[in-house]
This record gives C-alpha cells, sequence and structure tokens, in this order.
C-alpha cells in the first residue's frame, strides 16, 4: 500500500536561497509516515499509551532538486522491509502535477518502551498491521 499525503510550500519552508531547507522534506516525511499509520489503523499516542513507540533509528536520504514557494508537493510513503526488530519506510517526495522527484528517503524505524528499551521483536498489533499494509 502506497499512502500519499499533499503539502503546499510556505515562505516557512524555504531557505535564504528561495528554496525548500532541507530540513522541511524531513518534517514532510515525518508527517506522511504519522498519516501513513493512522491509514492502516495505528494510533501513535494509543500505542505510546500501551508502551510502544516508534523513533527513527536510520535515514538515507537523496536530494535530486529543490521545490520552490508555492509548488504543490505530495510524500508517498510505503512500507518496503519488516524484519523482527525493524520496520523500513520508502518515502518520496515530488510535484504534484510533473511529478518531478525532489527527494527520495528510506527510513528505518525500532520499537522502544516508554524509557528507551528496545523490543527484541516488533510488538504483534504493529507487525500485523505492517505487514498487511506492505501486502496491499
Amino acid at each position: 500500500m502506497k499512502h500519499t499525503l499533499e503539502h503546499t510550500i510556505y515562505y516557512a519552508d524555504t531557505d535564504s536561497y528561495g528554496v525548500v531547507w532541507h530540513g522541511t522534506y524531513l518534517r514532510f516525511m515525518e508527517q506522511a509516515r504519522v498519516e501513513f499509520c493512522r491509514q492502516i489503523g495505528l494510533d501513535l499516542l494509543e500505542m505510546k499509551a500501551n508502551d510502544i513507540v516508534i523513533p527513527v533509528t536510520n535515514l538515507n536520504i537523496r536530494y535530486k532538486a529543490s521545490a520552490k514557494l508555492d509548488d504543490k508537493v505530495i510524500t508517498e510513503t510505503e512500507i518496503t522491509k519488516i524484519t523482527p526488530i525493524t520496520v523500513v519506510f520508502k518515502q518520496v517526495i515530488k510535484d504534484k502535477k510533473t511529478e518531478k522527484i525532489y527527494t527520495t528517503a528510506e527510513v528505518e524505524v525500532v520499537c522502544i518502551n516508554n524509557e528507551g528499551k528496545l523490543y527484541h521483536r516488533i510488538p504483534d498489533i504493529l507487525k500485523t498491521k505492517c505487514e498487511k499494509a506492505m501486502a496491499n
């Protein structure tokens, strides 16, 4: 399953060169992963209440082009890999109309409890929903 989230580039998203600041893409990706989780039935606040938190542990991003003020971009998010302790997301940010790619990223998350201790296996609720999303 691939989830798509739309963003408009505002002045606050740009840097002194008039292009999107590199950290803005990371914020868009975070928002898109949260919405992806919601779509597959994972409420992050509910998970935290159940002692499951999924921080990013590895991020590999490639910047290919720069979006500019007032551009409409979309962030596509999908799960590409599940291991016993990690979930890997592929994320692409591109122009909504032309589909020109601005960034691509591979984002790896793990499961920890609220005290920061790593789970040695992805909790079943997360694993089941991620596997179902990956299959669709």
